[in-house]
């Protein structure tokens, strides 16, 4: 008889983001489980999406990388282990790793980590600093990029469990939109409904590549091949107004007002999706496994990202979509217009073999039953 699971999720905040979807779709299908499932976090967007009935919501400081409230933490992860018989520890981010580690070792909880990013090092010190997220008793590597990130830069002998992030296809699914909803969408952002959409979700971070992108549409239309393309940057600054203030100046500046708008917000994703004609991640840093575009192709949409990270991975090169040269705003100009004049039926088949694609390998089902392995085999 398997024993029962009680699981306790630490992330820093619940906000709109990779781990924080990871977090809550786990948090979610463990409940469902009829397993206890919690999540201590200091808050965040993604919390009202949570049903409270089901999943455990503790909110305290885990975010801070203060020494002294890490220290502190461990205390706050103790309770919580012994007052809710936890018997399973998932950490994803390194600060409240820290805390975690020490909590599990006190108690003899099996600890595990989830391995979101590379963890940028520069000297010795902070490669110390991320070398928690691998002193559980497992690590997950969302995609091979990290898989192969962590075996080449870290000494880590262990078993590194390669499970790919996954998502909704019942949520990214084209049958959830319709041409009514397509007209709507682009009426409200003020786009001619005949115009070539690209939208480039994500949010606003220079490294998330919206300046590479405004630069590669003013060199369009300095080469007066902007004609009937618009573009929409869609993604929250996060308190980083000073960079959403450089993307408006530059915009205002080269005077690409008809042609670009940043946009905030979008409660229904798919809706955005359905809007467009191309979907675009233009990150110039790897991303760690990179949702947009599986949630693209998911949604039966072209993708076009850069050929870093694991977009190398989600996407087949012509097949699902197509990867460019990182940072390259003349070569992304390029396979943007070769895009844009691919017949309509190549993409609507490129599409459906995309969406193929997700079902085969990245549906958030088999993220969750493969990590609910795991956490069997511990307990």
């Amino acid at each position: 008889m398997d024993k029962k699971i009680r699981l306790l999720q630490v992330i820093p905040r619940l906000d709109v983001g990779g781990a924080e979807t990871g977090c809550k779709d786990i948090a979610q299908f463990i409940s469902n489980q009829n397993y206890f499932s919690a999540i201590l976090c200091s808050g965040g967007e993604q919390i009202k999406n949570i049903d409270k009935t089901k999943v455990k919501i503790f909110r305290f400081s885990v975010q801070s990388k203060n020494p002294f409230v890490i220290f502190f933490n461990i205390f706050v992860i103790l309770f919580i282990v012994f007052f809710y018989k936890i018997n399973i520890i998932h950490v994803r981010s390194r600060a409240p790793a820290w805390s975690c580690y020490f909590a599990s070792k006190l108690l003899g909880v099996p600890l595990i980590s989830t391995f979101h990013g590379t963890y940028n090092f520069n000297n010795s010190l902070k490669k110390f600093y991320n070398s928690v997220m691998l002193r559980g008793n497992s690590v997950i590597a969302g995609s091979r990029f990290i898989f192969e990130h962590i075996k080449n830069n870290y000494n880590y002998s262990k078993v590194i469990f390669l499970i790919p992030r996954g998502i909704d296809i019942n949520y990214f699914n084209p049958k959830n939109s319709n041409i009514e909803e397509f007209n709507s969408v682009r009426t409200r952002w003020g786009i001619p409904s005949n115009d070539f959409l690209i939208l480039l979700p994500g949010r606003l971070t220079f490294w998330k590549g919206q300046f590479l992108f405004l630069n590669t549409l003013l060199f369009l239309k300095q080469e007066n091949l902007l004609n009937n393309i618009s573009a929409i940057v869609l993604g929250d600054d996060q308190g980083r107004t000073e960079y959403r203030e450089y993307l408006l100046d530059f915009i205002r500046e080269h005077r690409l007002e008809d042609n670009v708008k940043i946009i905030s917000h979008e409660t229904f994703m798919p809706s955005a999706y359905n809007a467009c004609n191309l979907v675009l991640s233009a990150s110039i840093e790897p991303e760690a496994f990179g949702r947009v575009a599986v949630e693209a192709q998911a949604m039966e949409k072209p993708i076009l990202a850069s050929n870093i990270g694991g977009s190398n991975e989600t996407i087949i090169d012509g097949k699902t979509g197509w990867l460019f040269k990182s940072d390259d705003e003349k070569d992304l100009a390029k396979m943007i217009i070769e895009i844009s004049k691919k017949d309509k039926s190549f993409l609507k088949d490129l599409g459906a073999k995309g969406r193929a694609n997700v079902i085969n390998n990245y549906t958030v089902d088999q993220m969750c039953s493969k990590t609910l392995e795991i956490y069997k085999s511990l307990v």
